[in-house]
């Protein structure tokens, strides 16, 4: 059969095509806003650039005629000569030919004030008043600072910029105000070569939001197309749009940028349509999204074809899937009856191997008591020689202790007859004592009263020697009846250690008894351990073998168990390769 060169089923044409399509949107969006970004940056710039270009030039124009208007001013406050004044006016008109140039007082026309002008203009009556005009009364609230009113000239019946300012003297009383006014043509021709964009417009509106400036004459001065609130937010009445003043932004497709005037209360205003500035960038926005799309397409296109060549080898791969799978089974069912035949015999074998571990174990248990029992009668035995060896001991060391205490004694009975001399010596002393008090008391009587005293501690000494030889005799006596127990001790405690020696004799004789019966008992319980231990090791031994082969049964059935698994499996693997192999025919 004949295979296409592109087959694809409707999930794999979604899986392929859905995120491509995903990423493709998201990308073009997301460029589309850069470019659109861009496009109002580059429009915002190019529009501030503008007006503040043509801010600068409207300012240009007024620069000369504003440094006039201050030398007139500070010439005017030192002097109220109108001669002078005029003669000013007329040499700053002449200089600069787009302005003209007037002076009034501050007192009312009606009332004798005087309005000076440089050129030849008279109030069309006598009730004009200067001091009710716009251009008057803006500069006296202005108090010093330049005041901006723009008017239609009756004269010229033109659009003029007014610029007045008060005059204060040196008293700092307002003695005047001056001025000039100068056409909005000039201001007009300043800005008309500055192009923000082809449909782009650019004009000057005054603090009131009207216009001074515009291409259409039919909206200067005419009303509010521009309104300024309190914080300086403009309202382009043409495009139902506020703006604030000096501030630029994009709404509607639409730009708008205002820039202040120098010092002035006017502004530039700058608008038009956003489509001046995206025409080349939305061309290559386009480009760049077509570009996207066609690799997008080509992906796709690249991706279906690696995916239909993906299913002609899972097809293949699925013939030789069922024939690999179709061995399998034949193997595994053979490896099936084969483990069945080894799990039987191991089987049989782990019966008998239980019987006799069983016996094993019986053998081991009555071992086991007579070793016990051995064990326990050496045990006896040995306490009984280790109690003997105890008593033995005990008759010498009291042995020991009563030849020591006999020592004592007869060493006692030596330091007693020490103490026979030294009570002799004490009573030939009480006698020396005795005699010298007797001859110290004659003498004390031959002496008379002044004896008296001698004789009293002489008969003190003969009772204190007398005293001391009582008490020898006394010592005496004890020391008697003490050397007399002491030799009654020495004949007992010799007894005793004749009769402590010959106890330790025997109790010796009956030690060497004991030792040959324990010793006798140890081989015997030794002997008993020894054949415990080899029933043990037997019986340890036939449980490892009965445990291996219980181990051994368990992985034959466990075998057996996998292998009809795998049977089971590999059919059901035939079945996946063969839907696989229809699956991969149908999408051929």
């Amino acid at each position: 059969m004949k295979k296409k060169l592109i087959s694809l089923s409707f999930k794999q044409i979604v899986q392929i095509v859905g995120p491509l399509a995903i990423i493709g949107f998201f990308t073009c969006l997301s460029f589309t806003r850069i470019i659109s970004d861009l496009n109002k940056a580059r429009c915002i710039d190019r529009a501030t650039t503008k007006a503040e270009a043509a801010a600068n030039a409207i300012m240009g124009e007024f620069q000369a005629p504003l440094a006039s208007l201050n030398d007139i001013v500070s010439v005017t406050s030192e002097t109220q000569d109108f001669d002078i004044i005029s003669i000013l006016l007329r040499q700053f008109a002449s200089q600069y030919d787009t302005a003209s140039y007037y002076w009034t007082t501050v007192t009312p026309l009606p009332q004798g004030g005087t309005l000076i002008m440089s050129y030849d203009w008279t109030p069309p009556d006598k009730s004009w008043d200067q001091s009710t005009r716009p251009w008057y009364i803006g500069a006296k609230a202005a108090q010093g600072e330049v005041y901006c009113y723009a008017y239609l000239n009756v004269r010229t019946n033109a659009y003029c910029v007014s610029f007045t300012k008060a005059v204060y003297n040196s008293k700092h009383e307002m003695v005047g105000i001056t001025g000039f006014d100068i056409g909005i043509d000039g201001l007009t021709d300043a800005i008309k070569d500055i192009q923000i964009s082809p449909n782009g417009t650019l004009c000057v509106i005054d603090e009131k939001g009207q216009y001074v400036t515009n291409e259409n004459a039919s909206f200067i001065m005419d009303g509010k197309h521009f309104y300024f609130d309190p914080l300086g937010l403009s309202f382009d009445e043409a495009n139902d749009k506020y703006f604030s003043g000096g501030d630029a932004h994009i709404d509607k497709n639409r730009y708008y940028v205002a820039k202040q005037i120098g010092i002035t209360p006017w502004f530039v205003a700058a608008y038009g349509p956003m489509s001046d500035f995206t025409g080349t960038t939305n061309f290559w926005a386009m480009f760049i999204a077509g570009v996207v799309i066609l690799l997008i397409l080509g992906n796709v296109a690249y991706n279906a074809y690696i995916q239909t060549k993906m299913n002609i080898k899972e097809a293949r791969v699925g013939e030789q899937l069922i024939t690999e799978v179709q061995s399998l089974v034949v193997a595994s069912k053979e490896n099936a009856a084969t483990s069945q035949d080894q799990s039987a015999a191991v089987k049989e074998i782990v019966a008998t191997m239980t019987d006799n571990n069983a016996l094993s174990e019986n053998i081991s248990k009555k071992i086991t008591d007579v070793s016990s029992v051995a064990q326990k009668t050496s045990s006896d035995v040995s306490d009984g020689v280790s109690y003997l060896a105890e008593n033995v001991q005990k008759l010498r060391e009291i042995a020991d202790a009563n030849t020591q205490t006999i020592e004592g004694i007869k060493a006692l009975g030596g330091k007693i007859e020490n103490i026979w001399d030294i009570v002799t010596l004490i009573n030939s002393v009480a006698d020396q004592a005795k005699i010298i008090a007797f001859n110290a008391e004659l003498e004390a009587s031959s002496a008379g009263e002044a004896g008296k005293n001698f004789h009293i501690v002489a008969t003190e000494i003969r009772r204190l020697a007398d005293g001391i030889i009582d008490g020898t005799k006394e010592i005496k006596e004890r020391i008697t009846e003490i050397q007399q127990s002491s030799d009654r001790l020495v004949l007992a405690s010799e007894s005793g250690t004749e009769k402590i020696n010959e106890g330790v004799a025997g109790a010796a004789s009956l030690s060497e008894r004991f030792e040959s019966i324990k010793n006798a008992s140890e081989v015997t319980a030794t002997s008993a351990s020894d054949i415990t231990t080899i029933i043990q090791q037997q019986s340890t031994a036939s449980e490892q073998i009965l445990i291996t082969l219980k181990q051994i049964a368990a992985g034959v059935e466990n075998f057996t168990a996998a292998t009809e698994n795998i049977s089971t499996t590999s059919q059901n693997l035939k079945s996946i390769a063969e839907g696989l192999n229809t699956r991969s025919e149908e999408q051929s």
